[in-house]
């Protein structure tokens, strides 16, 4: 009998900031990234997150400039709750003072074997993909990722 592989959902979510990091504007934001990223890193679920020496990812670039956020989470579940039912919440409903508003997709999900820490370049791709082609077993959005979440738990019952 082979015994199946653990996956883990990986994540990325990108956004042009408005202003330099060190303009006052931001200063709501940059003086609380290690406070919401300590309680990621200790939330249910949580893995991994792409970090520099500043201890954050706000030294990383992709495409056009665009700011990244990229973590690995056991399950679409332990996201969500850091995401919404967290401190973070609050953070999240106040990004149009920090990030100017996206017309294409800036958020992408994949899984990746346990153990996997995605590169920036791979994360890239999947959000190029998902741009490209929609939501697929390769890369998708929040809507499927809820879904797969929700036919767990019904097959669980």
């Amino acid at each position: 009998m082979q015994r199946s592989r653990v996956m883990h959902l990986a994540e990325l979510n990108i956004g042009k900031f408005k202003y330099p990091t060190s303009d006052a504007r931001m200063a709501g934001f940059m003086d609380n990234l290690d406070r919401v990223n300590a309680l990621a890193e200790r939330a249910e679920g949580f893995v991994w997150r792409l970090k520099g020496d500043n201890n954050n990812a706000t030294e990383f670039r992709i495409g056009d400039d665009m700011a990244v956020n990229l973590s690995v989470w056991t399950d679409a579940k332990s996201l969500e709750n850091y995401v919404f039912k967290t401190v973070h919440v609050q953070f999240y409903k106040r990004r149009e003072e920090w990030f100017n508003l996206m017309e294409k997709p800036h958020m992408v999900f994949w899984w990746v074997p346990e153990g996997h820490q995605p590169t920036l370049d791979e994360a890239y791709a999947k959000l190029q993909d998902y741009e490209k082609n929609g939501a697929s077993e390769r890369a998708f959005g929040w809507a499927e990722v809820m879904d797969v979440e929700r036919m767990r738990s019904l097959r669980c019952a």
